[in-house]
């Protein structure tokens, strides 16, 4: 299930991998659960005294050795791949969306970056700022991340903002709804010096 541009703009969805490890840490409580269960004696004190490994489970691995080995291999393979895949899921960049609007012209992700990084750090009490095209194609976004001067007036960078910064770029590429992220910091770029 994709993300909606309005969630693309905010983050990277880490859905997946959020998944895989809550499964993860799901399976781990509960066998360490029915260890604790099992060792205390509440299923009584014949089993709590037994090895870790059952001799019947023993048993039937030795009596059926070739289908135990088929087995391991199977699921240590399919292990290997679930990590594999996840590891280089985790480390894929985001993808940042050049767009075309028609058959001739191109923008690309960093000229609608930089383009909308120029407008916002022309705005006054905006020290500097660093934007970001995500999304797709389709359904492009926008990542803002914006320093502020000290004393600035925040809802008046708000309103430059939305009114010109992200309402220019809607106008500059032709569509109706360009979701946008914004993030608001306080520069501190010198050291604060103490006296």
């Amino acid at each position: 299930m994709s993300a909606t541009p309005a969630r693309r703009a905010q983050g990277r969805s880490h859905g997946a991998e959020r998944t895989l490890t809550s499964l993860a840490g799901i399976a781990a409580v509960l066998g360490g659960a029915g260890a604790l269960v099992v060792g205390t004696g509440w299923l009584g004190r014949f089993r709590s005294h037994r090895p870790v490994l059952d001799p019947l489970v023993v048993g039937w691995v030795g009596d059926h050795a070739l289908y135990a080995r088929i087995g391991a291999v199977v699921l240590g393979v399919v292990l290997l791949v679930l990590g594999w895949w996840w590891f280089f899921r985790s480390l894929r960049p985001e993808r940042r969306p050049d767009l075309q609007l028609d058959d001739t012209l191109t923008v690309t992700s960093g000229a609608l970056a930089g383009a909308v990084q120029t407008d916002a750090e022309s705005v006054d009490g905006v020290t500097r700022a660093r934007a970001r095209a995500v999304g797709t194609a389709a359904e492009p976004a926008l990542r803002i991340t914006v320093w502020l001067a000290e004393g600035t007036d925040v809802r008046r960078v708000w309103e430059d903002l939305d009114g010109y910064v992200l309402t220019r770029a809607r106008e500059s590429l032709g569509v109706g709804t360009l979701p946008a992220a914004v993030r608001l910091e306080l520069d501190t770029t010198g050291p604060a010096r103490v006296r």
